[in-house]
């Protein structure tokens, strides 16, 4: 038994030294790149879970700011028919429904009111004010004297944003150049 401990404890010979160092180091090197790539992963899998975080977050404000914008925009009609109630209405009506009337302004003012707690802004141009087609929907053009060329001269239906994000543009009549007028420069 002494022998054979003897035999394991011999020394190598230079040669299996060497190889035996060539497998190590190559197993270290196998392993630091085993442990490189894991690090790598890990990177990815961290920037991944953060760039998931704000992107929840992101739809998080967005659900908060614009969840309402469908609501909103099947509210629009409501108001119309109220503008235009109020519209139809003349001067001889006026005098003789003039409870309910001040109740239908008083109803389409709460109703801008509420919708304007909720981000909901309206959008409505004066006569000359240059045409945005970010806002504006050009429903007609026609030469006006007094309003320069691209300019509003009616407003059909005003238009609502929600925030920034526009809900319905404001239906306009646009200025146009008639070939009598001179071209501005």
């Amino acid at each position: 038994m002494a022998d054979a401990e003897q035999d394991h404890q011999q020394p190598q010979t230079e040669q299996e030294l060497d190889d035996e160092i060539a497998r190590l180091e190559a197993e270290i090197e196998a392993l630091r790149a085993e442990r490189d790539e894991m690090q790598q992963r890990m990177m990815r899998a961290l920037a991944d879970a953060e760039n998931a975080r704000k992107r929840a977050e992101k739809d998080r404000q967005e659900a908060t700011q614009y969840g309402g914008s469908r609501i909103a925009r099947d509210m629009l009609p409501v108001y119309d028919n109220l503008q235009r109630a109020l519209g139809a209405v003349n001067d001889e009506d006026r005098a003789a429904a003039a409870a309910l009337i001040e109740g239908v302004e008083l109803t389409l003012h709460e109703f801008l009111q509420t919708l304007e707690r909720h981000g909901v802004s309206r959008v409505s141009p004066e006569k000359g004010e240059t045409f945005d087609p970010q806002l504006h929907e050009a429903m007609f053009e026609a030469a006006v004297p007094d309003v320069p060329n691209g300019g509003v001269i009616q407003v059909m239906n005003d238009g609502f944003l929600l925030h920034d994000r526009l809900l319905r543009p404001a239906k306009v009549g646009v200025s146009s150049r008639s070939e009598s007028q001179p071209q501005e420069e």
